[in-house]
Formats: structure tokens, C-alpha cells, sequence
């Protein structure tokens, strides 16, 4: 079955978390990983924060492995239905959304997706 990995467990991955294992599974699918475009945006902007410019471009380029799909009129459009059914913010209406066009599972830590069907959640570590 194909997967979408929300940005945060991307981030989570390629920081090296206490969380990352949770995403290993997902991130192991190959051609059935599917990659919102947007989800290149968020991690770029949170992962140059952090680690230097090679290290990011390498980081992108592990996540282009996967099926990257745009955001069309279309996407958008369908984006904005299911973050007004759900409750969503733009960026998770677009996760999400892209999970149900593609019939994959919703791999995430963000709590808004929580008890949502497709979606596999596991809280966000916080540490003590």
C-alpha cells in the first residue's frame, strides 16, 4: 500500500529522533512513497534551520526517491474540501488530502489527524 509521510516525519528521519523509527516502514516503500510537494517546502524550511546547505540538498534528494506530486488547480481544490470537512490548516488539507487521491495511508505525529480514517498517528515525543 503506497504512503504519504507528513513533513514532520520526514524531519524526524533526518534529524535522527527519537521518533524517526516510528517512519521507517513508510519511508522503505519506494515508488509506493508518495511526496507532497509541499512537503519539500516544509522540510527544506525547518532542516536549513539546522544543518548546512549539502546536507539539506542531500536531504531532498531522499525524498525525491519517492513520487513527488505537485499541487495542481485540482489538488488544491480538493485540499481545500477536506480541510474544511476535517478542520485543517492549508499545509495538513494538502497532506492529507494527497493520501486520499492516492489511497495511501497518512503516516504522521501531528495530533490534528488524529482518529482520522487512512491515518497512522503516534504522538510527539516530548521530552521531560
Amino acid at each position: 500500500m503506497a504512503a504519504v509521510v507528513d513533513s514532520s516525519g520526514w524531519i524526524e528521519h533526518f534529524l535522527d529522533s527519537p521518533q524517526a523509527e516510528f517512519f521507517i516502514e513508510a519511508l522503505s516503500r519506494g515508488s509506493d512513497l508518495i511526496v507532497p510537494s509541499l512537503a519539500l517546502y516544509e522540510v527544506h524550511k525547518r532542516l536549513s534551520r539546522a544543518l548546512p546547505d549539502e546536507v539539506v540538498k542531500i536531504c531532498l534528494n531522499v525524498m525525491r526517491r519517492g513520487q513527488v506530486v505537485d499541487l495542481t488547480p485540482a489538488r488544491a481544490v480538493a485540499a481545500s474540501k477536506v480541510g474544511q470537512a476535517h478542520g485543517l490548516a492549508l499545509a495538513d488539507a494538502v497532506m492529507y488530502s494527497t493520501s486520499l487521491e492516492f489511497n495511501a495511508t497518512l503516516w504522521t505525529q501531528d495530533v490534528d489527524y488524529q482518529g482520522l480514517p487512512g491515518v497512522r498517528y503516534k504522538a510527539k515525543f516530548v521530552p521531560d
